[in-house]
This record gives C-alpha cells, sequence and structure tokens, in this order.
C-alpha cells in the first residue's frame, strides 16, 4: 500500500469509510465539489456500499484499495473504532476528517493528533456547525461584544425513534464546541444533571466572568436548535435550522397616545445581518479540501476536537453521578473515560 501521496493539481481523489446516515452524505458532497473527484467508497456492508457507490457514480472498494486511490477521507463509523481507522488512514499518508466526537478517550484524540502532526497530514474533526452560516456570522461579530452569557438548545425526537443515543456525546457536544470557539477558551467549571436514560441533560460552564447554559433533549417533540448571546450592547438570537442571526439593540419604552387612551408600548431596533445560506456540509468539506490542498491548519483542530470531548465526558460524568452514584459537584478537571458507545450522527 502506497503511503505518500502528492496532491493533485486539479481534483483532489476523495473517499468515504462508513456510509450509512451521514457518511452517504458525505459521499454526495463529494462528488458535487467542483475540485474533487470520490475516488470510492467503503463500509463493513458490502451491499450499502455497492447501493451508495452507484448512487453517486464511484467505486464501493476495500480499505485498502480506498486508502490507495485517495488524499482525503472522511471517516464516518462509530465512535469506538475512530482511533483504529484514522491511525490507518495517517498511516498510509491520508488526510482524514473524522466525525465528531473525535475519538472514544482523550488519550486515544491526543495519539491520533499526534501522529498527524508527525506525518504532516491534516486532521480534522467534523463539527459541523461550525460551518453553519448563522454561526459564521455570530463568530464574526462576537469580538465586539462585551459577552455576559450565552444560552443553547438543541432539542427534538431522533428520527430514528429505535435509536438509544445519549445527548450530550450526540447533541449537546456541538454546541460545547460552538461555545469553545466563539469565547476561545475552555471553561473553568462545569456543573449538570440530567435523565437516567440519557436522553434530557443540561449543563451550565463558567468561563471566568461568562456563563454558558447548555440543553439537549430527545424528548422534547419539536426540533429546534438555537444560541442566544446576551452582551452588554445587545441580545444576539440564533436559529441553526433557518441560518438566521437576529441582533436587538437600544430598546425604548415610552407613553404614547391613541385616540386620547395612554398606551405604553416598547421598541427596540433588530438588525438582520446578510447571510449567505448554505449547507453546512459542503462548506465543511470544501474547508477541509482546501487545507489539505495548501497544506494549512484545518478549521476545527484535533486539539478543538480533544478539548469538546474533555467537556462532555465531564457533563456525561456528572449526569451520572446525579443518579446515585455519587453527589453531582463543580468540576474543573475534565480527565474521564466514555463507556464505549456508538454515537449516533448529528
Amino acid at each position: 500500500m502506497s503511503t505518500e501521496h502528492t496532491l493533485s493539481r486539479t481534483r483532489t481523489p476523495a473517499g468515504v469509510i462508513g456510509v450509512g446516515a451521514m457518511g452517504a452524505n458525505h459521499a454526495r458532497v463529494y462528488s458535487e465539489l467542483p475540485n474533487v473527484e470520490l475516488a470510492g467508497v467503503t463500509d463493513h456492508d458490502t451491499a450499502v456500499a455497492k447501493e451508495v457507490a452507484e448512487k453517486y457514480g464511484t467505486d464501493a472498494l476495500t480499505l485498502e484499495e480506498l486508502l490507495e486511490r485517495c488524499e482525503v477521507v472522511t471517516v464516518a463509523v462509530p465512535t469506538h473504532v475512530h482511533y483504529d481507522l484514522v491511525t490507518t488512514c495517517l498511516e498510509a499518508g491520508v488526510n482524514v476528517l473524522v466525525e465528531k466526537p473525535i475519538a472514544k478517550t482523550v488519550e486515544e484524540g491526543r495519539r491520533m493528533a499526534a501522529l498527524a502532526e508527525d506525518r504532516g497530514l491534516v486532521l480534522q474533526v467534523g463539527h459541523i456547525e461550525r460551518f453553519n452560516p448563522a454561526v459564521q456570522t455570530v463568530g464574526e461579530l462576537i469580538d465586539e461584544l462585551d459577552v455576559i452569557s450565552l444560552e443553547a438548545e438543541r432539542l427534538g425526537p431522533p428520527i430514528d425513534r429505535t435509536a438509544p443515543g445519549n445527548v450530550v456525546f450526540d447533541l449537546m457536544v456541538h454546541d460545547v464546541d460552538i461555545v469553545g470557539s466563539i469565547l476561545e477558551s475552555t471553561p473553568n467549571s462545569i456543573t449538570a444533571m440530567g435523565t437516567e436514560d440519557g436522553r434530557y441533560a443540561t449543563a451550565t460552564m463558567e468561563y471566568d466572568d461568562i456563563v454558558a447554559s447548555l440543553t439537549a433533549s430527545r424528548v422534547t417533540q419539536k426540533k429546534v436548535r438555537k444560541l442566544n448571546v446576551t452582551a452588554r450592547e445587545c441580545f444576539v438570537e440564533v436559529d441553526y435550522l433557518e441560518q438566521s442571526v437576529l441582533i436587538h439593540r437600544d430598546s425604548y419604552p415610552e407613553y404614547v397616545n391613541d385616540e386620547g387612551q395612554k398606551r405604553y408600548r416598547h421598541e427596540s431596533v433588530v438588525e438582520r445581518p446578510r447571510i449567505d445560506n448554505g449547507e453546512p456540509l459542503r462548506h465543511e468539506l470544501a474547508s477541509f479540501v482546501e487545507s489539505v490542498r495548501r497544506n494549512d491548519k484545518p478549521e476545527v483542530t484535533p486539539q478543538d476536537g480533544i478539548e469538546a470531548l474533555e467537556a462532555v465526558q465531564t457533563i456525561d460524568q456528572l449526569v451520572d453521578n446525579r443518579q446515585g452514584k455519587t453527589p453531582g459537584a463543580v468540576v474543573s478537571d475534565r480527565e474521564h473515560e466514555t463507556d464505549e458507545r456508538e454515537v449516533e450522527a448529528p
């Protein structure tokens, strides 16, 4: 098997390892990007791999064959096998985008990061919400604001109602990463609680003088994906699904005459920044490929993925503690290992 790949000057050969619901979407987007050639897909279920390959005009291959053909791959498989597969890809000289969370344990994530650095390869973590146009707009605004607090809600029933899922690792991890990227920091302390079945959780994360409150739910019967930012200058509402941002500025209370009747009203200035809407996955994969072609640091680094994993492991442990193992507490040392579980695609 070849261990070196020369970047194409025209189209970058890409592949997908694991073509379930999320992996199949990666195959679709790679097949659509103008500077990318979908060179093949692979999956432990060969029938699924052949179906996806036929749909997007490529080949179903073995892992070894795929790595021979590709310069970049997406690894979209259950978390507990991330380490083995990502390591195999990096050792073959192939750049990797690995779906979130980066690995089953922090130590595995660190080893993966070290190997990528040693080989001079790009390892990007698939925190897709970073590439939501609404989130990117807020990122451009945040440096101008004196932020007091952030509130994130990621609610709604699963697409597959039979899938157990753990909302901390499946859903809340997105908002943990977004908050960390917006504040460019890691939390000083975390408190959390949730239900025993792992379908509902809340967490409070303190960053010096800023507080972030996160809620994730699989029992709420309405799909909600929102982020609110309270700053001294304004209040910002972000809707991930609508890809919209509303900025509420100075509020003016006053009494007015309405046909002889005194009436109280409260007016505020609402700004709607222009947002170039688009598919976050397309932005994510285009950014990944561009990082590889330029040999630049990816938008979401392995360290970003490790920090998000540390935080969600702590939150998950605190939720478990609240269920009676030990008393829940504020935690700042986030070195915990998570249970081995398959993490649902976002």
